[in-house]
């Protein structure tokens, strides 16, 4: 590998990892670093497809690859087309399989981290010789389906992101997976009280409080679906509206306790699960002419939503699991059921 002033150069060598052709070749840390870059997920456009960078995991690599002995499986990269299609890099074929691959050094960090961000991060100073695997001109939708591949079953990966990836890839996300559908559209539909409010995995949205996860959600919407015919009968879009018409309602209804969120149950994962099933059970009350809005649910909510003690200190408190949100929706259940005894007995 040799480096001049106007120019790159990598020598690799070009075969393939399964069905697609890559470049192998090494590299000092420092200069791979200062080639590559690691494309985090920017929650408000939806653009890139890492996780948010965790500085304590990458420090940690630092330390491991300077002891004896160390060692990694090659860091994963892939080569950038330039956005204006030009090619700020080009591939030389040399006697005996090699190739050399030119850099212009003006062009800056066109190596995508596809999986390595966290073993380079903090590697910007280190001139150890590192492996490295890259492949060739992948657009960004191939680059997240190698990423979500590689990383599926990865120990500390935000499902939530790879969730956000399988939208971003599929093709009916509606007829493959509703509850991440419903999901996305309370996150993305600016009328909602969860706009911007879900948890992704990527980089947060400044400036707001973070209440639950997509997974959560998802989770909890599903408890809906399975709970109704909604979806079967009127379609996966009517079902969002119910679903967002119900959280409308419940932020109405319960403003305070919405606006608390690290104080209540309301946003959190027990919460948010027995939530889904009452409105499950106040869709599957309305009669058959009736529209299921958010007047309709603020209707019956108001009933008896504000009596009941949703703090964390409440009676939610302490619950988990299964077991747990089955207990929490009893409890609602049965407090709305005394609301409306009492209502029948002051009559």
């Amino acid at each position: 590998m040799g480096c001049a002033v106007s120019e790159i150069r990598l020598r690799c060598l070009r075969g393939m990892s399964a069905q697609r052709p890559v470049l192998l070749g090494f590299a000092r840390a420092s200069l791979l670093h200062a080639l590559s870059f690691a494309d985090v997920l920017d929650e408000d456009s939806g653009r890139g497809y890492q996780r948010r960078f965790n500085a304590q995991h990458s420090l940690d690599f630092r330390r491991y690859i300077q002891q004896d002995g160390s060692s990694t499986i090659p860091l994963t990269f892939n080569m950038r087309n330039g956005h204006d299609g030009a090619l700020p890099w080009r591939v030389i074929e040399l006697p005996g399989g090699g190739v050399d691959v030119i850099i212009d050094a003006a062009a800056g960090k066109i190596l995508a981290q596809v999986d390595c961000q966290h073993r380079l991060g903090h590697l910007a100073d280190l001139d150890i010789e590192l492996p490295f695997m890259c492949f060739v001109g992948l657009s960004e939708k191939e680059e997240t389906e190698v990423f979500s591949i590689i990383n599926g079953k990865a120990k500390g990966l935000s499902r939530s992101l790879l969730d956000f990836h399988d939208a971003q890839l599929s093709a009916d996300l509606g007829a493959d997976r509703p509850e991440l559908f419903i999901s996305l559209f309370l996150k993305n539909e600016p009328s909602s009280p969860w706009y911007k409010q879900l948890d992704l995995g990527g980089e947060p949205t400044s400036g707001l409080t973070r209440r639950a996860s997509l997974r959560t959600m998802q989770k909890a919407v599903k408890r809906f679906l399975s709970g109704t015919t909604v979806a079967q009968k009127d379609g996966v879009e009517t079902a969002a509206q119910i679903v967002l018409a119900f959280w409308s309602a419940l932020s109405m209804v319960l403003a305070d306790a919405w606006g608390q969120p690290r104080r209540h149950f309301l946003t959190k994962g027990i919460g948010v699960y027995a939530l889904m099933d009452l409105a499950a059970d106040l869709c599957n009350e309305a009669r058959p002419s009736q529209v299921r809005d958010r007047r309709y649910f603020a209707a019956l909510l108001g009933d008896f939503a504000a009596d009941f003690d949703w703090s964390s200190t409440g009676p939610l408190q302490g619950l988990g699991g299964e077991s747990g949100v089955s207990s929490a929706i009893q409890l609602i259940r049965d407090a709305r059921r005394r609301a409306r005894l009492r209502v029948v007995s002051n009559g």
